[in-house]
């Protein structure tokens, strides 16, 4: 495999990752949101969860413009989900 060589493939494979358990984080907690559960408007779990949507949308942002909205629903995560996976299993 390429990452089990490459220093700066294994660094990516690791950002990869990294990306990945961010999206999901972000997933969680807007199910949480839509499921009624109020996070507070100040304070350190608040900037956490805006930190969080302002480094997620980084790489979403370009995929709203690629992909059209499925009705009411965002599938923009479900790409990016997508291509996290696919760049997984070609570079690590």
């Amino acid at each position: 495999m390429l990452a089990d060589t490459n220093p700066i493939a294994r660094l990516f494979c690791l950002l990869l990752y990294v990306a990945w358990v961010l999206l999901l984080a972000r997933v969680i907690l807007s199910w949480m949101e839509f499921l009624g559960v109020r996070l507070p408007s100040t304070g350190p779990l608040r900037s956490a969860y805006d930190l969080l949507i302002d480094v997620t949308e980084v790489g979403l942002k370009p995929l709203r413009r690629i992909v059209p909205p499925a009705g009411m629903f965002d599938i923009s995560v479900l790409v990016g989900f997508i291509v996290i996976f696919v760049a997984q299993q070609v570079f690590c």
